[in-house]
């Protein structure tokens, strides 16, 4: 498929959804399938349609160090399991631009590169807008209840090594960091997930990214 028209047909979709609070849309998948590019295409195209737009991402809400490699810093369980803050996601995002929510948020209260709290303000969202928030883990079963839209966005382990060795070279230093980052903690980490959690099924969308210049896309909703 054209990845201009997936990306029409999906925002589409998401702007015929109507409620009385942003419409928040989780972009899912493994680490280097295509989450942060998918969303940031996705913006035009909803902008075109009359539809402001947050974008957020859950490198937003990293835990500290201290927290996330308490396990060890190659652990697939300290991965999956302690890598966000989820309550500090909830309390500053999703709940503010949910139901009844205030419409007071921050897309971000943490930086991850430097191990510290970022200095974000708060903004206020139009109820018109769509959140376009992309991340890892984002269909675990506690988050699930706080999006209105989510898509998947798929591809092969052997296809996202690929693309994190290019990618990741400068954050890790040497190939041989990043694949062991990703062979020991990354893809074990996704595997607990995806095994758990099943965020396929739970999808209202799938995007099969395996070539990104002709993406597919499958509707479950």
């Amino acid at each position: 498929m054209n990845r201009s028209v997936l990306l029409t047909e999906l925002a589409r979709r998401i702007t015929q959804i109507e409620l009385s609070h942003p419409v928040r849309v989780a972009i899912d998948g493994v680490d280097a399938a295509g989450k942060t590019t998918l969303a940031d295409e996705l913006v035009p195209y909803l902008e075109s349609m009359n539809r402001p737009v947050i974008r957020a991402s859950i490198d937003g809400f990293h835990n500290p160090a201290s927290v996330r490699h308490a396990r060890g810093k190659l652990s697939p369980q300290g991965y999956y399991l302690d890598s966000f803050n989820y309550n500090a996601l909830l309390t500053f995002l999703l709940d503010p631009l949910g139901p009844d929510g205030t419409l007071k948020y921050k897309p971000a209260v943490f930086d991850y590169r430097t191990d510290a709290s970022g200095a974000h303000e708060f903004s206020v969202a139009d109820r018109n807008a769509v959140v376009l928030f992309d991340g890892v883990f984002l269909l675990r079963p506690e988050l699930r209840e706080y999006w209105d839209y989510t898509v998947f966005v798929d591809a092969a382990f052997q296809v996202t090594l690929r693309r994190a060795v290019h990618r990741d070279l400068s954050l890790f230093g040497t190939e041989e960091a990043v694949r062991q980052r990703y062979e020991h903690r990354y893809v074990p980490g996704q595997k607990i997930y995806l095994t758990q959690c099943n965020p396929k099924q739970a999808a209202d969308a799938i995007v099969d990214n395996n070539d990104v210049a002709h993406p597919s896309i499958f509707f479950l909703r």
